[in-house]
């Protein structure tokens, strides 16, 4: 049931439960992603994560109508989506969030989160750029928009907020001025970033800690031949083969054994499956201090744009800029 699915998952600091396998859409496409929502609520995944910039909540809410009411209640779901960089004008965040649940089909989200620490240009250009093809930049302090989304919470319009790609000082800037403090971080972590010292710094904060991309998101677009694949490491492979179950459900359980939420992202049916399929097992905790000698600070999601031929960190110059921190 939800409550035994809420109830074993993480604790929010509320007192709520979040499920602690949920369904990622990053990448989903459109005339996809509604078939792999409606697979996953069948099969009985009670958490999702959308954002505004995937480009497919319209789609996402065609699917939860059929299925809400239906399949599950909307109380029986816990539903997660982002606030995009171009819209951290505190005048941006509520209209911003409305669009989310009208595009969702919701009355309310059970989070809501700042998508990355550094802000965009404002306006309705995603991606706005100068003519050399670097982003145009807005600087307005996330401690700013941080209070536009503690309005959000009084409005009854999300439940949690919360940050996504934000080092352990934004974190703190934001625990130190807040009224509401956030629920949930989410960041990349995998065994090739395994996060560590920045879930123990969450923790301390009453702060649960999201994993995204935790297969090491083998789909993103600007993968490229002879990158590191963790579903392909060859020690993972050995570990998967000791426990009889996929590398994916070893990548995934990794996370469920250290109170982490994770959120894997698939289209295909039988792995969104395989991959909700990891509460009849665990590592031992042997297993899971191998898995953590393999990190090594490999990102698989860092923006980079080329320059003079070279390939840079897109947003570097961003003085919210989150990776130059060590966690």
């Amino acid at each position: 049931s939800y409550k035994e699915m809420a109830d074993s998952g993480c604790k929010l600091f509320t007192g709520a439960g979040m499920p602690q396998v949920g369904l990622g859409t990053w990448k989903s496409k459109p005339g996809e992603v509604a078939s792999a929502v409606k697979v996953a609520i069948d099969i009985g995944y009670r958490h999702l994560d959308c954002a505004a910039i995937y480009g497919n909540e319209a789609e996402i809410g065609e699917a939860l109508k059929e299925k809400l009411g239906a399949t599950c209640k909307r109380e029986e779901i816990f539903i997660t989506s982002k606030l995009w960089n171009t819209k951290h004008h505190p005048d941006d965040v509520r209209p911003s969030c409305e669009k989310t649940l009208k595009d969702l089909q919701l009355e309310y989200l059970d989070l809501y989160l700042i998508h990355w620490p550094n802000g965009f240009e404002r306006g309705d250009v995603l991606f706005p750029r100068n003519p050399d093809g670097k982003i145009r930049y807005d600087l307005t302090p996330y401690t700013e928009t941080w209070k536009a989304m503690e309005q959000l919470v009084d409005a009854g319009l999300v439940k949690h907020i919360g940050l996504s790609n934000f080092n352990s000082k934004q974190i703190d800037e934001v625990m130190k001025m807040c009224r509401i403090q956030p629920a949930v971080l989410q960041v990349e972590c995998h065994p090739y970033l395994n996060q560590k010292p920045l879930i123990e710094h969450c923790k301390s904060h009453g702060i649960v800690f999201t994993a995204y991309s935790p297969l090491g998101s083998p789909d993103r677009p600007w993968a490229k031949p002879g990158d590191p694949s963790i579903l392909q490491d060859p020690k993972i492979v050995d570990i998967a083969k000791k426990y009889g179950k996929s590398t994916a459900q070893i990548l995934i359980r990794f996370q469920v054994d250290r109170d982490v939420v994770v959120i894997p992202k698939s289209v295909n049916p039988e792995r969104i499956k395989q991959n909700f399929d990891v509460f009849d097992f665990k590592l031992t905790a042997e297993d899971i201090s191998i898995v953590e000698t393999f990190n090594n600070g490999w990102r698989a999601c860092l923006p980079q744009i080329e320059i003079n031929g070279k390939l840079v960190p897109r947003d570097k110059d961003h003085p919210y800029y989150p990776f130059s921190e060590p966690f």
